[in-house]
Formats: C-alpha cells, sequence, structure tokens
C-alpha cells in the first residue's frame, strides 16, 4: 500500500509537470490587416438624414402591423432558420467532445470468468484442479500530456466553428427579414399596379363604348376604332401581368414565413400598409456605425472559420512531435467472490507511453501542408467578405441617392403628363388633332404612373439594403460577444 501511494503520487507530480511544461506549436492568430474607409458612407451627404434607426428592429420604421407579424411568424417557423439551429446544436456538441479530450478518461471495469484446462495437456500442477475462475473489479484511467498545444488547438478549432455556425445563424436570419420585407414591398407594389391597371382598363374600356358610338355614327373612321380596341387588349394585357406578379408573390412570402405546403398551394397573405404609406416612412439613416467588421455575421463567420483554420495548423504541426500518454489502473482481483475486497486482492498498475513519429513517408508534411492551404482559402474568404460588405453599403447608398433623384423626376414627369392628356382630349374633342395624340398620352401617363409605383418599391429596397449591409436585425449571442 506504501509502494502504492508512492506511485500515485509520482503520478500526479507529473500530470502536473506536463500540463505546466507545455509548449504550443503554430502560430497565434492575428486579424489580417485591411485598408479600410476612415468612416462609412462617405460621398453620400445628398441623402443624409437627421433620424436615427434602431438598426435591431429596422422594419419598426415603416409603421406596418402585418409586416411585423410576418417577420415574427418567419422567426417561428421558418425551416432556413430551423436548419441553421439544428447546426449550431450539432456544433456545440462537438465543441464539448472536443474540449473533453483535455481531461483524463476514467472507466470502471468489471469482469468474471470461469475456464478449464485439459488435464491431458500436461500443464497443470499435479493435483491441481482443471476448472478456474476469476473475479475482477477496478477503474481504469488515460491521460494525454498536451505538451504541444495539440488538444488545445482542436479545442479552438471546435469553438471557432461553432461560433462561425452561430453567425451565419445571423447571416440567415437577416437574410430572411430582407427577402421577406422586400417580398412585401413587391407585393404592395403590384397590388398598387393592378389597381392603375384596372383603373386604366375601365377608362379604356369606355373610350372604346365611345369610340364605338362614333363609328356607328360615322363620326370616325375604322383606324380609330381599331386603335381603342388595341389599347384596351393592352391595358388588358398589363393587368393580367400584374395580378400574376401578385399571385406569384404570394406564395413566395407564404414560404418564406414558413407556411405549410397546403397554405403555399393557396396563399393568403394579409395587407397592410399601401406602398405610398410605406414610401412615405423611408428615412434614411443618419448614424451609419463604423464597426462594420463587428456587425456583420457573414464577416464574423468568415473570421471565426479563419481562427479555426489558424488552430487547424498548429494541430497539424504537434503531430511532428511526441504523443505521451499515462495510463493507470487500480482494483481487485481473487478467484473467489468472497475474498474479492480482501486488502490481499489488491492490484495496480501506472505507465507512460511515448511515440515519437520517425518515417510517415511525408504524411504529417501533406496533413500540415493540407492546413496551412486551408488557412490561406479562409483568409481569402474574410478579406472577401470585408470587401463585399463595404460594397454593399457603398450600392445600397449609391442606390438610395439615385431612386431618390428617379422618384421625383418621375414625379413631374407624372404632372406634366397629366396636364398633356387634359390638353390632347380638348384638342382630339374640338378637331385639331387625331385620336391617335390622346392615346399616346395616355400611354405615356399610364407608363409614367407605374414607373412611380416601380421607384418606390425599388427605393424601399434599397433602404432594406442598406440595413442588411449594416448587419442590422441581428443582435450577437453571448458566446459571440465575450469571444
Amino acid at each position: 500500500m506504501n509502494t502504492f501511494k508512492v506511485s500515485l503520487i509520482s503520478a500526479s507530480l507529473l500530470l502536473a509537470f506536463g500540463s505546466t511544461a507545455c509548449t504550443t506549436v503554430g502560430s497565434k492568430y492575428e486579424r489580417p490587416p485591411l485598408d479600410l474607409p476612415a468612416s462609412i458612407g462617405d460621398g453620400q451627404a445628398a441623402i443624409n438624414s437627421t433620424v436615427p434607426v434602431d438598426w435591431l428592429t429596422w422594419w419598426k420604421s415603416f409603421q406596418d402591423p402585418v409586416l411585423n407579424a410576418l417577420l415574427d411568424e418567419a422567426l417561428a417557423n421558418n425551416q432556413d432558420l430551423i436548419l441553421a439551429a439544428g447546426r449550431i446544436e450539432e456544433a456545440r456538441a462537438n465543441s464539448a467532445l472536443t474540449y473533453s479530450n483535455r481531461y483524463p478518461t476514467v472507466d470502471a471495469t468489471g469482469a468474471a470468468s470461469k475456464t478449464r484446462s485439459s488435464e491431458n495437456s500436461g500443464k497443470l500442477p499435479a493435483g491441481a484442479s482443471p476448472a478456474s475462475q476469476v473475479f475482477q473489479l477496478g477503474l481504469n484511467t488515460s491521460y494525454e500530456i498536451d505538451f504541444w498545444g495539440k488538444l488545445n488547438h482542436a479545442d479552438q478549432a471546435a469553438r471557432a466553428r461553432l461560433l462561425a455556425l452561430e453567425a451565419n445563424s445571423g447571416l440567415v436570419q437577416t437574410t430572411l427579414y430582407t427577402s421577406i420585407a422586400q417580398s412585401y414591398f413587391a407585393l404592395r407594389s403590384y397590388d398598387a399596379q393592378v389597381t392603375l391597371a384596372d383603373s386604366a382598363f375601365q377608362t379604356r374600356q369606355e373610350n372604346l363604348r365611345l369610340q364605338q358610338k362614333r363609328f356607328s355614327a360615322g363620326s370616325v373612321g375604322t383606324l380609330e376604332l381599331h386603335q381603342a380596341e388595341s389599347e384596351v387588349a393592352a391595358t388588358e394585357i398589363t393587368l393580367a401581368q400584374a395580378r400574376r406578379s401578385v399571385a406569384n408573390t404570394e406564395s413566395v412570402l407564404a414560404l418564406l414565413v414558413g407556411r405549410s405546403p397546403s397554405a403555399i398551394a393557396r396563399p393568403q397573405i394579409a395587407r397592410g400598409a399601401a406602398i405610398a404609406t410605406l414610401y412615405s416612412h423611408v428615412v434614411v439613416p443618419s448614424d451609419l456605425p463604423s464597426d462594420l467588421l463587428n456587425r456583420r455575421p457573414d464577416i464574423i463567420a468568415a473570421e471565426q472559420s479563419l481562427i479555426a483554420s489558424n488552430a487547424d495548423v498548429g494541430q497539424a504541426k504537434a503531430q511532428y512531435f511526441p504523443t505521451i500518454k499515462l495510463t493507470s489502473s487500480i482494483g481487485y482481483e481473487s478467484r473467489v467472490f468472497q475474498d474479492l475486497f480482501n486488502p490481499a486482492s489488491l492490484l495496480w498498475n501506472l505507465g507512460a507511453n511515448l511515440v515519437q513519429p520517425v518515417f510517415r513517408a511525408g504524411a504529417i508534411g501533406a496533413v500540415v501542408a493540407g492546413a496551412e492551404a486551408r488557412k490561406s482559402q479562409a483568409r481569402a474568404e474574410y478579406v472577401h467578405s470585408v470587401q463585399n460588405a463595404f460594397r454593399d453599403v457603398h450600392d445600397a447608398l449609391s442606390n438610395l441617392s439615385a431612386d431618390d433623384q428617379i422618384y421625383r423626376a418621375t414625379q413631374r414627369r407624372a404632372a406634366a403628363l397629366k396636364d398633356t392628356l387634359r390638353l390632347a382630349n380638348l384638342r382630339y374633342n374640338n378637331g385639331y388633332s387625331s385620336y391617335l395624340e390622346v392615346l399616346s398620352a395616355q400611354r405615356d401617363l399610364l407608363q409614367t404612373e407605374s414607373s412611380l409605383i416601380d421607384v418606390q418599391r425599388s427605393h424601399l429596397s434599397a433602404l432594406v439594403g442598406l440595413y442588411k449591409a449594416m448587419g442590422g436585425g441581428w443582435e450577437k449571442s453571448q458566446s459571440l460577444a465575450s469571444n
């Protein structure tokens, strides 16, 4: 027993030495140097606003309860979000499994066996019974000393991949919110297009009835009658196209919010504010947060993947060095079960195992080279994510500025065309011009009013794009925030 106690003390000292004398192989992670702009949105002063925006709930600025309800429904039912959550749980389990490798393993063992030897083999001592039995009960332990940081690097890589998946879940959420908002704005614009086309269709039908009466009275010829018929058919086509767009967008929204297949086959999407009302709530943020690298989930995910790849390199290089494992066991063994816990039945052992790779035909070098290559890829993906982020912000701001100018110009054009149509009708009714002039003015006005709706939708979509580009609508998880 004294020898056993001494051995356990020696093992404890060796474990303590191993845990404090480790030398980590591999380089410490450093964020790649980037040439970042001094501020975000520089040169876009034309659309500056003095109204602040809540980046976490940017959709509430449109003041539409229906839009809010659609986003809440998607948060609870969207399958992409559920899939992302499942992947996070899987990665969390893998991270816990990897972390457990840094601790000793302890297993309880028990065995009972009974054997009979041949009496004619000549191996049995004289007078010995050919039958024998053994009972065993004990504990086995094993521990790998992480001298070179292999297990530590594995733990770092697993944790970084978990954080990358958490950030990717945020990317899924922001992309989902963006898609729903933009699809909802498109739906309301198509609703407005249906109303506009239906009104034009009714007007063209009334014009056709008038022309038919005039043709019957001999006041107009076949040309004017066919022109009126053509306009009715043209607006009927426009109306059908608008209704088709409404139906397709409704099914898109039903899918995005996670409804059942039967609900997607027969989508029923509630309506809230009209497109013009939504457009009246457009507010370009006055404050564009400068910490874009820490706000966008795709950048955070890319950097965590780079951190994991950097840890993989250290883990691969550690294979060049010896692996040291300590093993021990303690227990009881007896031929008679009643004597199993007798002090005389005690047994134990303590061992150390060292493995130093000598010749692997370049296998370890290939593993290291592969890890280095994956790190290089991850670095390129990270830099590319940052480049895309600033491009997204630039494009969103440019689109907002251009859409604002286009909208104002389209408004002026629509006002001028309304007056043009009024004058064309006066000239035609007084015999100063042909009906073709009236039709041309009607077409131009309809097209411009339709363009006005499209510009409203485009402006709303660009604003949502800016919110997404700035990482809005997503809040870091506690584990990411503390990392």
